[in-house]
């Protein structure tokens, strides 16, 4: 069956394995796994990223820090994207840690290696040297804004990318599946093979228990050309049995946060666990809901797998773990992980979404049972629909103030699975990973002011559809609700919204980018804080404009700081909210790359004002509902506002960049729109994206 004299009319078969997950492994970097990321032959230096590149230019920032180190010229050094048979195991690229964790073992590498060919020794295992304990602030590369790796090959269209891969022979797959969601079990009840065999350009049809995704059995094609997938696609006209369903009403209802707190009176996780007397008034009340997020890469996922002719195979992924690729293909292949090479590419935009393998394994399984180099491309309904994405979640926060100044908080949420995703866990084992919690959900809800007493708990609910890693994780989502919280204490108390954060923080690198960025914005203090709106009013066109502006500010993972102001203009009449302009202060400690850290910054603000005003990914009959771009909008360049953005390296250690600035950004354009409608009185907009027909109905 597996000759290609057959391939005309091919149906392959095969037996099932054992469904267990495979487990990612994530070895800390150490200096000397580095020596072997950096090599010299024949006068060149080759430095083999132990990263994923995706857009954060982490291909050039190392490239600085090698070069700074060996103390040679920038055409003196080639950067290669990583491939498994080139280094050894490195962790995924997730939580902005290559310069955080990869810049030291980097550095030092070379310092060895440049000491070595000191005196002259070329060959041989050299052990690296734990003398270099810090990476200069400053050099020739490193704080310097330097042209990027690959920029050219980008802007002219070179083979960069998965999706760009072309083997020779090549054919095109595709795995079809119900048009419902993953979790469910859905298999087929039927579909017209012969039909499809006899579309021109058929070569295989592929029944593969490992094609299973969650619940969702898949039926593989394969083709010559990507038109003919199409063609036999239509041919086929699969039908599927579905088991379940549900529409996004339930999905409300399972994250309910008032409803779990009225029938539990601890929920199963704490961060916090001070007891508190319930039954006394709260000064602040307030309930924050945010919903299913997309992703949203550019470049939907993409991979070419190659059979090897020693039994093994060849992969090209845009993955931000091409370990793991390698892992679940060797175990759910039955080949020895020698035998798999996978090659990293450039990936289009990822934001956590990238972690785990499905087109990879999609296309393995059918170049297995081909015996051909297959791509395949997901579409962009695909990525929608059989991806997994940000949770959503569910906030109630209380809190007390005594002398104006914060004195009891609780802060209680719902949210889905995110570090254990149901894409890849199933049910029974995810209830017994829910004992020991889910840290992705749990990150950046450790409150970071002083409170006598304080107390966060979640519950993790699993949802109908798939949830994961997605930018932050759930640092987005929970800054946005907690600084909500702390500027309505801050209107309670009367009090200026920067002045009452700098009254109760402890931290003071936080304290300091608040400073700065209220200092670059021009923030008067104190800005009266009353029962009316704090804005100017003018009248343009007829339409009445409101003014306002605010603040907000968070850590990430305990190392980088972010302070964020924003100001916004609110059409009354049309309800049209517009961000005119944002101010980030961003402390990462050693900034490498300046305008990589600043581009950086600008995506999380960017992301911000979409989490406030555009994204929601919604579900009907059973499955996301979106398709395209247009049914799940993302902010367009209109939505973009000015951004300036200031960075601060006082000398401490490098913390990671990417995701920080996304503890505040959205919660500075909330405070904002707050500010502009004012209110005290009436409950602010807490449901998010916040639309046009809900500034109307509020201002009614």
């Amino acid at each position: 069956m597996m000759r290609r004299s057959f391939l005309g009319g091919l149906t392959v078969t095969f037996l099932s394995a054992c469904a267990l997950p495979v487990i990612p492994k994530r070895p800390a970097p150490a200096a000397d796994d580095a020596v072997a990321w950096i090599r010299f032959s024949d006068g060149r230096y080759t430095l083999w990223i132990p990263r994923v590149e995706m857009g954060q230019n982490i291909l050039t920032a190392l490239k600085q820090i090698a070069c700074d180190t060996l103390q040679i010229e920038w055409h003196q050094l080639d950067a290669q994207l990583p491939s498994t048979a080139n280094i050894g195991r490195v962790r995924a690229t997730v939580g902005s840690d290559s310069v955080k964790d990869y810049a030291l073992p980097l550095a030092q590498a070379c310092a060895t290696l440049r000491a070595a060919l000191a005196t002259g020794q070329t060959s041989g295992v050299i052990a690296a040297s734990p003398d270099l304990r810090a990476i200069a602030k400053t050099g020739r590369y490193i704080g310097r804004s330097v042209a990027l790796e690959q920029a050219d090959a980008i802007v002219r269209g070179q083979a960069l990318y998965a999706a760009d891969v072309r083997r020779p022979g090549m054919l095109f797959g595709r795995v079809l599946r119900a048009p419902v969601s993953p979790e469910l079990k859905s298999t087929v009840a039927s579909l017209n093979e012969p039909a499809a065999r006899a579309v021109t350009g058929f070569v295989a049809l592929v029944r593969d228990p490992w094609l299973t995704q969650g619940g969702s059995e898949g039926v593989g094609v394969v083709a010559h050309t990507p038109s003919a997938l199409d063609r036999i696609e239509a041919a086929m006209n699969a039908q599927w049995k579905v088991v379940g369903g549900f529409e996004q009403a339930d999905i409300n209802a399972a994250m309910d946060i008032d409803k779990r707190l009225q029938t539990s009176r601890s929920l199963n996780k704490q961060i916090h666990n001070d007891a508190l007397d319930r039954q006394e008034k709260w000064d602040v009340d307030l309930r924050i809901d945010i919903p299913l997020a997309a992703h949203a890469p550019i470049q939907a996922r993409a991979a070419v797998a190659e059979p090897a002719g020693d039994g093994g195979m060849q992969i090209w992924v845009g993955s931000q773990d091409v370990f793991y690729q390698r892992d679940v293909i060797a175990k759910r292949l039955g080949l020895k992980l020698e035998n798999v090479v996978v090659h990293g590419m450039r990936v289009g935009g990822a934001f956590g979404g990238k972690t785990i393998c499905t087109v990879e394994l999609e296309a393995a399984l059918l170049a297995r049972a081909t015996q051909r180099p297959v791509k395949v491309q997901w579409s962009r309904a695909q990525e929608f629909q059989q991806g997994f994405h940000r949770p959503p979640s569910s906030h109630r926060i209380r809190a007390r103030l005594k002398n104006g100044q914060l004195d009891q908080w609780w802060h209680a949420f719902a949210s889905s699975h995110i570090l254990f995703s149901s894409a890849v866990v199933p049910a029974w084992l995810q209830k017994l990973t829910d004992v020991i919690g889910d840290d992705g959900v749990a990150r950046g809800a450790a409150l970071p002011y002083r409170a006598r007493l304080k107390r966060s708990e979640f519950d993790l609910v699993r949802a109908p559809v798939f949830t994961g890693p997605w930018r932050g994780l759930g640092a987005g989502p929970n800054g946005l609700a907690m600084e909500c919280a702390i500027d309505e204490c801050a209107r309670v108390a009367g009090v200026d919204p920067v002045q009452f954060r700098h009254a109760n923080l402890d931290n003071p690198r936080l304290a300091r980018v608040l400073k700065r960025v209220a200092d670059a914005a021009g923030w008067t203090a104190p800005r009266q804080i009353n029962n009316k709106s704090n804005n100017s009013t003018s009248t343009s066109d007829s339409n009445t404009l409101l003014h306002g502006r605010g603040v907000a500010c968070g850590t990430y993972k305990g190392s980088s700081h972010a302070a964020v102001v924003a100001d916004v203009t609110v059409n009354v009449r049309s309800g049209e909210v517009k961000v005119s302009k944002m101010w980030c202060a961003h402390d990462c400690g050693l900034v490498v790359n300046p305008d990589q850290v600043r581009a950086q910054c600008e995506g999380n603000l960017v992301w911000g004002v979409g989490m406030v005003l555009i994204e929601r990914l919604t579900t009907a009959h059973s499955r996301v509902a979106a398709s395209t771009f247009g049914d799940s909008p993302i902010p367009l360049f209109a939505d973009v506002p000015a951004l300036e953005v200031l960075l601060i390296d006082e000398g401490d250690a490098p913390g990671g960049a990417g995701e920080t600035a996304i503890v505040a950004s959205g919660a500075a354009v909330a405070n904002a729109i707050r500010d502009a409608l004012g209110h005290i009185k009436k409950p602010r907009l807490s449901s998010f994206p916040i639309t046009s027909a809900d500034v109307r109905a509020f201002m009614q």
